[in-house]
C-alpha cells in the first residue's frame, strides 16, 4: 500500500499504552515548549492529566535532559510551586529550504532558534550547488554555534514539489535533474542524519503551527510568497496533506477568464514581481533587500501589490467557503512593509465580496520570519522524535517523508 493510499484510509484502529504514554508525554512538553515556563499543576489542567501522571511525566522527562527547574513561582498561598522550562540546547536540527531562486540552510536548536543561518541568492541551483553549500557551511555554523552535532537530531529539507518540472521564466534544461535526485545521498555528508523531505510551504505552515500564529489558531491557511506560489492547511492544530499530499496548493489555481485563467503564481510571486521590477530597469534585490525605493520602483511595486490582491479574492473565497480558516496568514521572502501592504488590501478586496459568502477570514502577516521554510524544515525532526504528531495514537507503516542516511 502506497503512502497516499495510506493516509486515504479511515483510521478506526485502536492505540495501546506505550503509544498513549508516548503521546502523553509529546503534549506535555510540547506545552511547556509554547507556554515558556509552567508548574506541574498548570501541567494537569492543561493536558487534563492527573497530578500523579503528570508527576512521572515530568521526571521522566527531566532524567532526559529535556526539560529542567527554573526557580518558584511566587504569589500564591503555601509553598511556593517549582516552574519547569525546556532546556534550549537539549537538541537541535538542521534545516534547509531549497527554492528556485536561493537555497538557505539553519542550525535551530530546541525552542527554534536560529543559532546559525547561511543563505546565497542562486537562480536554479543545481544539486550539485546545493550539496558544496552544505558541505562547505555546515561544520562552521555548527561551530559558531557551538554545538556538537551528537545533539543534532536531523536534518528537515524544504522544497517546492515538482521543483525541476515547473516552467517558470530562465528555468535552465539541466534543473530537471531535481526530478531524479536522491535528497538522502545528496546530505550525506559530512554527517549520519536521519533526513526528512517537505514541501517549502507545508514546512513553513508548520513552523507556524509550532512556534508562530499556530498558538493562537488551531485553524489557518498559509500562503507561502517565494520563487513560486505554494499554500499550507492547518485544521485544529494539524497540518492536513489531502490523499496524495497535494492539499494547498494555491498558486496552481486558475480561476475566472481571459487572463485570469494562469496561474495564480504567474502573478502573486517573488518570480513575477522579479520580472516587472527589472522591465523597469532595477534588480529584484532592490525590492528585498531595501524599503527605500525611487519613485519609479515604488510605483511598479505598488502595481504589483494591487494586481497580487485582485488576483487572489478568487482562490480566498474558494479557501473561505470550503475551509473556514480562522484566519490567512502571508509569509514568505518580501519585506515586512510588502507583505503587511499585500494583507491590507487583499483583505480590502475580500470585504468587498464578503456579503456573497458564509464567512471571510481576515489576511494577516505570518509571526515567522523570510526562512520560514527553513525553520520549518528543522522544525520536522523535532516533530517526528519528541513533538504531539496527528497520528501519534494510530499505528501506521507511513514513512515516505523519512529516511535514514546510512
Amino acid at each position: 500500500m502506497t503512502s497516499a493510499e495510506n493516509r486515504d484510509r479511515a483510521r478506526l484502529s485502536g492505540t495501546n499504552l506505550e503509544r498513549a504514554a508516548d503521546h502523553n508525554q509529546r503534549v506535555t512538553l510540547h506545552a511547556i515548549r509554547v507556554r515558556g515556563s509552567l508548574t506541574r499543576v498548570e501541567l494537569a489542567e492543561i493536558t487534563g492529566l492527573t497530578p500523579p501522571a503528570i508527576a512521572n511525566i515530568t521526571k521522566r522527562l527531566m532524567q532526559d535532559g529535556l526539560i529542567e527547574e527554573a526557580g518558584r513561582r511566587l504569589g500564591g498561598r503555601g509553598q511556593p510551586p517549582t516552574k519547569l522550562v525546556i532546556r534550549r540546547d537539549a537538541c537541535h536540527a538542521i534545516g534547509v529550504n531549497i527554492d528556485r531562486d536561493h537555497i538557505t540552510i539553519v542550525l535551530v536548536n530546541f525552542a527554534g532558534e536560529t543559532l546559525a543561518r547561511v543563505s546565497r541568492e542562486i537562480d536554479y541551483a543545481l544539486p550539485e550547488d546545493v550539496r558544496a553549500l552544505y558541505r562547505e557551511s555546515i561544520k562552521g555554523m555548527l561551530r559558531q554555534a557551538r554545538v556538537s552535532i551528537d545533539t543534532v537530531v536531523g536534518l528537515g529539507i524544504a522544497m517546492p514539489d515538482d521543483l525541476g518540472s515547473i516552467e517558470l521564466p530562465g528555468r535552465p534544461e539541466a534543473y530537471a535533474r531535481w526530478e531524479n535526485t536522491d535528497l538522502a545521498s545528496l546530505f550525506a555528508k559530512p554527517f549520519e542524519l536521519p533526513i526528512f523531505t517537505e514541501n517549502d510551504a507545508a514546512a513553513a505552515a508548520m513552523g507556524e503551527m509550532q512556534l508562530g500564529m499556530g498558538q493562537q489558531f488551531g485553524n489557518f491557511f498559509y500562503i507561502l510568497i517565494s520563487a513560486g506560489l505554494g499554500g499550507g492547511l492547518v485544521v485544529d492544530g494539524a497540518y492536513v496533506r489531502g490523499a496524495t499530499g497535494r492539499s494547498g496548493e494555491i498558486g496552481l489555481m486558475r480561476t475566472g477568464g481571459g487572463k485570469a485563467c494562469e496561474p495564480v503564481q504567474n502573478i502573486v510571486s517573488l518570480s513575477a514581481l522579479a520580472d516587472r521590477v527589472v522591465a523597469q530597469g532595477f534588480a529584484i534585490d532592490a525590492v528585498t533587500k531595501d524599503e527605500h525605493w525611487p519613485a519609479p520602483l515604488a510605483a511598479c511595486i505598488d502595481q504589483w501589490i494591487n494586481d497580487a490582491a485582485d488576483r487572489l479574492v478568487g482562490p480566498l473565497e474558494a479557501v473561505n467557503c470550503l475551509v473556514n480558516p480562522a484566519t490567512i496568514l502571508l509569509g514568505g521572502r518580501l519585506p515586512v512593509q510588502l507583505v503587511d501592504q499585500l494583507a491590507e488590501r487583499i483583505n480590502v478586496r475580500m470585504r468587498e465580496v464578503a456579503s456573497f459568502l458564509p464567512a471571510v477570514a481576515p489576511v494577516a502577516r505570518a509571526a515567522l520570519s523570510e526562512d520560514a521554510p527553513a525553520v520549518g524544515a528543522a522544525i520536522l525532526p523535532l516533530s517526528h522524535f519528541l513533538l504531539p504528531t496527528s497520528g501519534a495514537l494510530w499505528k501506521t507503516t507511513d514513512s515516505a517523508n523519512v529516511s535514514l542516511v546510512a
